[in-house]
């Protein structure tokens, strides 16, 4: 019996996903910002589940909070060292090369970093080839997530019905952009920066599978490809 898929793209954050760089730029944002806040321990619980963010949403956040007057120039001097630091320590995501390698699905990454960022990230992980959708990057798009403009534009330009795609996700910010794009989402956990809590936080969103390892990725979405959404839930 021929079997039917529902799946025609799969979509990979980036940063979480196929680079363990999060818990890197957490910790660079995290000093940069002691400098300038008052309270050591207000300012970790406004930190909390940031992840996911553009780093100036939460330097304004920061900033709205405590009153904080920004130096102009705070926020590009903490790209640049955020973005070499990353450069420097950051870690493929353990098997997602050979996993994503084993998927015989068309790759796009939608993420909330700069172009240039994912592009290094894509060969620290060695998936430079494999990615052959393209790269859809905030710095490509008018809203970065949790707005949905970075999946829209991966599916429309694989012309892909949004409903066709399977994305792989670890932050709130992500799993809300690529749900309000109407597409299905896997939650990974596996990365350095994931908290304890955070799958069932994903699970309430509304994403179809948590995945912890990555090397169980193609049988996962092997299993996803010919459910229909309402069958893949375990």
């Amino acid at each position: 019996m021929t079997r039917t898929p529902h799946v025609d793209l799969l979509i990979c954050d980036c940063d979480g996903v196929l680079i363990d760089s999060e818990i890197v730029s957490g910790r660079v944002l995290r000093e940069a910002l002691l400098q300038l806040a008052p309270s050591e321990q207000e300012l970790d619980v406004l930190l909390n589940g940031t992840f996911g963010l553009q780093s100036r949403d939460i330097i304004a956040r920061v900033a709205a909070h405590f009153g904080l007057d920004i130096p102009v120039d705070f926020h590009a001097r903490h790209l640049e060292l955020s973005e070499a630091t990353i450069h420097a320590e950051a870690q493929a995501i353990p098997g997602v090369r050979e996993a994503l390698y084993a998927i015989d699905l068309p790759l796009a990454v939608a993420s909330n970093s700069r172009y240039d960022s994912v592009r290094h990230a894509l060969r620290r992980s060695g998936l430079t080839e494999r990615v052959d959708v393209g790269i859809f990057s905030a710095d490509r798009v008018e809203r970065p997530k949790p707005a949905p403009d970075v999946y829209l534009l991966a599916a429309r330009t694989a012309g892909v019905a949004p409903q066709r795609c399977l994305v792989v996700e670890d932050s709130t910010t992500g799993v809300t952009a690529a749900l309000t794009a109407g597409m299905r989402v896997i939650g990974f956990l596996g990365a350095g920066h994931i908290p304890p809590e955070h799958g069932e936080v994903l699970r309430e969103l509304g994403v179809e599978h948590l995945l912890h390892d990555m090397r169980e990725l193609p049988a996962l979405v092997e299993r996803l490809r010919y459910a229909a959404p309402a069958d893949a839930l375990p």
